[in-house]
């Protein structure tokens, strides 16, 4: 059975499997079938999409499997990711598809599945619709080339205009206002942004419209750029993954803050009024000491992976809070957050999880908190980050035959604890596989460059004697 969803949904070149046109339509008959089978009625689902240009003949495919299998479909268009999920809990629906490849590049997209309760499909459900797909394949089914996707979209077509352009277009600006509405009147709810000049980069993506218009609503000068999507140009050296435009603009315009999205707006990153690039980890660490003020901060805990910079873990140390870390993922950071009851918890990315606000991330709740945080505490972005520092860190890679446990391993378990020794309790060693690659990943933080930079390579040589090619 091939494994299609990783911890972030599917996602691969549009127009190759499984991301050809007929593996989308057996994954939309799929999840109605399944859907089906659990509600014992016909089901509804969710669509929206960003910007990319393959986004909409993916939704087609997807909505017509769906319909043959039996389940209904409702498109808002261009929306971000949070945005779905709150459309799949408060229609309701009984599941959620957003149409995104995130950060990437325009020629990937992806399809990320939602449950009414606004979580990621479960695991359970994920591994029911691979053995779908993947029966459906050995049938006699084969994916198709990128080339030989678009005729076939050409007839899939029919459904969808037959439903009348004019109201697909009109219901589709209706739940994107939903959601705008849910963000201004909810999430925005006491606050006022008159005063405040922000500028947004939107990373030709999906909240290239939503997000100017919901700060406006909120009273803010806004300046918008990279909001012209064309198909092509989502993430395109913008948004989250290359701030540099947007610390210039911040900086020559004098504004308050900066706020950097990434394609589906998940994720944000921001720039204070100095130019200077606030990460998740130092995100965080500002919104944790807000909500604690308020006696809001749950468990006095955060969560967060193992890819936070341990200056995360010692600045919150030194105002009493915990610091809890996952495996990689958002989805194990909300896991995680479920268990143990606590109210904050993300990723360095600029992943920020509110649950008593949404079960996504979503750039713009986070966006909101940060600027209710420095209404509030009458402080600037630049003032309320300090006390944070983030340690020097390297990061190796070594090619490996085989994934045996550190562990198991006497040489590198010896040096691994050597480092540790030395490191104490102002640097950490993390050592994992990657998940999709032949690959050691070594990563070591510490309080001077140069030696954990020699640590590293110690490392990497003796792993690279045990387990290297």
């Amino acid at each position: 059975m091939n494994k299609l969803f990783g911890t972030d949904g599917i996602r691969g070149e549009a127009g190759k499997f499984p991301l050809d046109a007929a593996t989308v339509e057996k994954l939309g008959a799929s999840l109605a079938t399944r859907l089906k089978e659990k509600l014992g009625r016909r089901p509804l689902i969710v669509i929206g999409r960003d910007t990319r240009e393959s986004g909409e003949w993916i939704e087609q495919t997807l909505a017509t499997g769906a319909a043959r299998a039996g389940a209904d479909s409702r498109s808002a268009g261009v929306i971000t990711t949070p945005g779905v999920a709150f459309l799949a809990r408060t229609l309701p629906a009984d599941a959620g598809v957003v149409l995104s490849a995130s950060h990437n590049a325009f020629q990937d997209n992806g399809i990320k599945i939602f449950a009414p309760s606004g979580r990621k499909l479960d695991e359970a459900t994920e591994r029911l619709i691979e053995s779908d797909v993947s029966a459906k394949n050995l049938q006699g089914s084969s994916p198709q080339s990128p080339g030989s996707a678009q005729p076939e979209i050409e007839s899939l077509r029919t459904a969808t205009d037959a439903a009348g352009s004019e109201s697909a277009i009109s219901e589709a600006a209706d739940l994107r206002n939903r959601y705008l509405d849910f963000l201004t009147n909810e999430i925005g709810r006491g606050i006022s942004l008159k005063g405040l000049k922000l500028v947004i980069d939107c990373a030709n993506g999906a909240a290239s419209d939503l997000a100017p218009l919901l700060f406006q609503r909120l009273g803010a000068g806004v300046t918008s750029i990279n909001n012209t999507p064309d198909g092509r140009n989502i993430n395109l050296g913008c948004g989250s993954l290359h701030p540099e435009a947007l610390q210039n603009e911040v900086v020559r315009q004098g504004a308050s803050l900066g706020v950097a999205l990434d394609g589906d707006a998940d994720r944000s990153l921001f720039v204070d009024a100095n130019g200077r690039l606030v990460n998740g980890d130092a995100g965080l660490w500002v919104l944790a000491k807000h909500l604690r003020t308020r006696s809001q901060l749950r468990q006095n805990t955060v969560v967060a992976t193992v890819m936070s910079n341990i200056g995360l873990e010692l600045a919150l140390q030194s105002q009493g809070i915990s610091l809890v870390r996952t495996d990689v993922g958002d989805k194990y950071v909300l896991e995680e957050m479920l268990r143990i009851g606590a109210s904050l918890g993300g990723e360095q990315s600029g992943h920020i999880i509110f649950p008593e606000l949404s079960l996504a991330g979503d750039g713009l709740i986070t966006t909101i908190c940060l600027l209710r945080a420095m209404i509030e505490e009458g402080r600037a972005l630049h003032e309320l980050t300090e006390g944070f520092q983030t340690f020097p860190q390297i990061l190796l890679n070594v090619e490996v035959k085989v994934k045996q446990p550190f562990g198991e391993v006497p040489s590198i378990q010896r040096a691994a604890q050597l480092i540790e020794a030395e490191l104490g309790s102002r640097g950490r060693l993390l050592l994992r596989y990657s998940g999709t690659e032949p690959l050691a990943r070594v990563m070591i933080e510490g309080e001077s460059q140069n030696e954990i930079e020699g640590q590293a390579r110690e490392l990497v040589a003796i792993i690279q004697e045990a387990l290297g090619t």
